[in-house]
């Protein structure tokens, strides 16, 4: 499929089609992978970086901002979708928020504070929203705060297309449940992740690729870049 095809827009519509089925999954942890291995390496990764305060960008039902309060984080967690949020709130805690905003309406006016953190786990999917993410990371840092992503690993996600970025047609192959459209996903390949960092002010600190132990391949990629004055 060409480009054309997908969009940013058409990402975020999938998602409000699809909410309450995901909640459902995340629920049940019908997704091996998180369950063995990419969602207790993305809370170690935030942990080891001590922060007091973490916005978690794509929250969706707020597993992770649950994860953190637990260890005593003061947690803002935001969405696209309204029906996500609605259920992070309903199963939030103390040291939780939870607002529905989209990555386009990011920016230091929509918080009254900054923040130590802030963590995109498997969230960065589109490809304008993305590029919002980093232009507008260092304005909502404190000095030396960080900017965390996992995402899925561009060397295995590739499969059989040519290794260069561009859009790609979603699928919830391997996932039991009742979805509607999948969500088309703009892919971008380990050095592009990595000019986003160094393009957008942030040094490069983290690079991991957690190991599945039953194919001794990546699950995941995990990057972090801290702002620096």
């Amino acid at each position: 499929m060409k480009d054309c095809e997908f969009s940013d827009n058409k990402v975020l519509h999938s998602w409000h089609n699809n909410a309450e089925e995901w909640v459902k999954v995340i629920d049940r942890e019908a997704i091996p992978s998180r369950k063995l291995i990419t969602d207790q390496a993305i809370v170690e990764t935030i942990l080891a970086h001590s922060p007091t305060s973490v916005l978690d960008i794509g929250c969706g039902e707020g597993w992770l901002s649950r994860r953190l309060s637990a260890e005593g984080i003061e947690v803002w967690g935001i969405d696209g979708v309204a029906d996500l949020i609605c259920e992070a709130r309903r199963r939030g805690q103390e040291r939780q928020h939870f607002h529905t905003l989209s990555y386009e309406e990011l920016d230091p006016q929509a918080f009254e504070n900054k923040f130590d953190l802030m963590a995109c786990n498997f969230s960065l999917i589109g490809e304008r929203s993305t590029n919002v993410v980093f232009k507008n990371a260092c304005s909502l840092l404190n000095p030396q705060g960080y900017l965390l992503v996992q995402t899925l690993h561009p060397l295995i996600s590739c499969e059989a297309e040519n290794y260069q970025d561009g859009w790609r047609p979603g699928s919830w192959e391997g996932i039991e449940g009742n979805f509607q459209e999948t969500a088309p996903w703009y892919f971008r390949t380990v050095s592009s992740w990595v000019h986003l960092f160094i393009e957008h002010g942030l040094e490069l600190t983290t690079l991991r690729e957690p190991i599945n132990p039953t194919s001794g391949k990546p699950a995941s990629l995990i990057l972090a870049g801290q702002f620096r004055l």
